[in-house]
């Protein structure tokens, strides 16, 4: 069952679809669940569908295709290294790797604490800052480096 909370930020979001176009709202609503949870169930997928009316294949076709939705726990930090062409060619390969060292976790997996997940994704529309992640598909870190990764680690570690 979808929480109030989330009912309530969908039916804001339904306000902007006619009456008959409740399914566009479906990326929004898996947003809505994901910003409460950290996460997006196959039963919060289909409180979503059973929401909007819509089959639920619909609302996993939705999921499963972007890749900014967490089909499992993610861990409280979910770290998204772009490793398209752009960063690719200035190093995302050797930033992925050395979180991955760094973290002693692999893509899709998270520590042991549950502090951190980490995950490849496709361009993030920031090329001028290659190589970069984002942080639980909301912040931007850009330019990185070994030396910036620990400070923004650091940081994250003591939230």
């Amino acid at each position: 069952m979808l929480s109030e909370q989330v009912r309530a930020r969908t039916d804001r979001e339904l306000k902007k679809y006619p009456p008959d176009r409740k399914q566009s709202a479906v990326m929004a609503a898996l947003r809505f669940v994901q910003d409460e949870k950290g996460w997006i169930s196959n039963e919060d997928m289909a409180d979503v569908a059973a929401y909007l009316g819509m089959p639920q294949i619909g609302v996993y076709e939705v999921a499963t295709f972007y890749n900014m939705y967490n089909l499992k726990p993610m861990g409280r930090h979910t770290l998204t290294v772009c490793t398209n062409l752009s960063c690719q060619l200035v190093g995302a390969e050797e930033i992925l790797n050395y979180i991955k060292d760094k973290l002693s976790i692999g893509v899709g997996e998270v520590t042991a604490d549950g502090k951190f997940g980490l995950l490849e994704g496709e361009c993030q529309n920031v090329c001028d800052e290659a190589p970069l992640f984002m942080i639980n598909n909301k912040k931007t870190c850009g330019r990185l480096t070994r030396e910036k990764i620990d400070q923004i680690l650091a940081e994250l570690d003591e939230q």
